[in-house]
């Protein structure tokens, strides 16, 4: 059992940017808007799902201003799935992971 996972603590990052780093133009509307490639560690004991929401607070929804804009949300994702590529679709994704709508 790795550290993070003893400790009850996930590390997420992408081999596409580093940590606080602006996100490449391609991971952008202005560029491709493909999701980025991520990856994270081995989740902490127990662990039935895991769920990845991306949001962006310097967008917020035009619907409700006081709100972050949230781009995109996975859920039930399985806790053996350690990455995601990048421009992932739906079909791809790890069983039996599922989109919000």
């Amino acid at each position: 059992m790795s550290h993070a996972a003893a400790s009850g603590t996930l590390s997420l990052s992408s081999p596409a940017f580093a940590h606080q780093e602006m996100m490449p133009l391609r991971h952008t509307c202005d560029g491709r808007n493909l999701s980025p490639p991520l990856a994270w560690g081995e989740p902490p004991p127990g662990t039935r799902s895991l769920v990845l929401i991306v949001d962006d607070p310097d967008a917020p929804d035009p619907a409700a201003p006081r709100m972050t804009w949230v781009h995109w949300l996975l859920y039930n994702i399985p806790p053996h799935a350690r990455q995601l590529p990048e421009g992932v679709s739906d079909r791809e994704l790890p069983p039996p992971t599922l989109p919000a709508e």
